[in-house]
């Protein structure tokens, strides 16, 4: 009987425990939505790599993506993905191979968290940038991508030199 309790209540908070979480009140979906709605769109991808407990993670949900006018910004002009870097939820690469979310992230060495990808909406990487950003920053990656500048010019280049 006592083992039958431990079994329930370690069911019991694995089904209760939360998941890692993309900033509140953005339309963020999965990988596999996103990449479509992408192609369709002709919008660029936001790809944010965060997981349970990444105190940065939600340090950047509080600090930087509270801010309304870059969470109209991206909104507008970015297909936003959100990928939990220690999952196993299946998704499938633009090269038809299914992998899981965390396999994704070992691809793109999210080996720490958050982790920010720009992608064509085709799929391919543009830049990714770790951990917190100021929304300033995430402004100027914005003006980078959206402008093209990364088919010229590194991103240090296009900043002047500045971090």
């Amino acid at each position: 009987m006592k083992r039958i309790g431990m079994l329930l209540a370690t069911g019991f908070l694995w089904a209760t425990t939360v998941l890692a979480d993309p900033p509140p009140g953005y339309p963020f979906v999965g990988y596999d939505a996103g990449l479509a709605a992408a192609r369709a769109s002709g919008k660029p991808i936001f790809l944010y790599f965060g997981r349970y407990g990444c105190a940065w993670c939600d340090h950047t949900n509080k600090q930087t993506f509270s801010d309304a006018a870059l969470k109209q910004l991206y909104t507008k002009n970015y297909t936003l993905v959100y990928v939990d870097a220690e999952s196993g939820k299946r998704l499938t690469l633009p090269s038809g191979e299914r992998i899981t979310e965390a396999e994704l992230g070992v691809r793109l060495q999210a080996f720490a968290t958050p982790l920010f990808v720009y992608l064509t909406p085709q799929g391919d990487k543009i830049m990714q940038i770790p951990g917190f950003k100021t929304v300033q920053d995430f402004r100027d990656y914005d003006r980078y991508v959206r402008g093209g500048h990364y088919k010229q010019e590194t991103l240090l280049e296009f900043l002047g030199g500045k971090s």
